[in-house]
């Protein structure tokens, strides 16, 4: 993943996806993707309900303020101080809920790809095993109460996995930058997993897409 202008670039080796900070995006894939494990329902309603009413309340505040549209929304969620006091909150929540939400769609496929690489090396010295490494990202996804994401971040070198509540992320907490991010919002999973959020998670890491993991790791050096 890396910053270009006014972009969110979250990179992979077969083509760009481009998150632009002022433009509601497409998915990288069919809704139906996702399939068995988020089921094609949830991800439409995820994408164009949710995701969309993210965006269009950040853009009610920049469409206020329109200079902070020279920053990004990494650089804006990096330094909230930058945003009027009155609309702090508002932009913060759903600043954070429009990019989480474009990073989590790219860092799921089911094209299985193979978990190697540096993020490899990394994840095995910190964890111990990749196996070690998904029940550790299971059992911080079930001991998070209520809404929030699982976040896998890297800060100096160093592997962190912490779970943050509502819309937050690395950037809006300032511990680090992400490289694997989790919704564990219900509306995540409910119509396919009802509230057994433990079955989603086990399933989920399932989908991984390590190229992009490695490439956006790389982007951070």
């Amino acid at each position: 993943m890396f910053i270009n202008n006014n972009s969110i670039v979250l990179s992979s080796k077969k083509e760009d996806v481009e998150i632009t900070g002022f433009e509601f995006q497409k998915l990288p894939y069919s809704y139906s993707f996702l399939e068995p494990v988020l089921d094609e329902e949830t991800m439409k309603i995820h994408h164009t309900k949710h995701q969309k009413k993210y965006f269009d309340k950040m853009m009610e505040v920049l469409d206020e303020k329109p200079n902070l549209m020279k920053k990004t929304i990494i650089e804006l969620m990096s330094d909230l101080d930058k945003i009027p006091a009155k609309d702090r909150e508002k932009f913060k929540n759903n600043a954070g809920g429009y990019f989480n939400h474009s990073f989590f769609w790219n860092v799921m496929t089911t094209d299985t790809p193979v978990y190697s690489g540096a993020i490899k090396k990394l994840i095995d010295k910190e964890f111990g095993s990749l196996d070690k490494f998904k029940a550790e990202f299971v059992k911080t996804g079930m001991d998070h109460f209520g809404s929030g994401w699982v976040w896998l971040c890297i800060n100096d070198g160093k592997l962190k996995l912490s779970s943050m509540p509502n819309q937050n992320n690395p950037y809006i907490e300032g511990c680090g930058k992400p490289l694997i991010g989790c919704d564990v919002w219900e509306h995540a999973y409910y119509l396919k997993y009802q509230n057994d959020r433990e079955k989603y998670l086990k399933s989920w890491v399932k989908l991984i897409n390590w190229n992009f993991v490695n490439d956006t790791l790389e982007s951070y050096n």
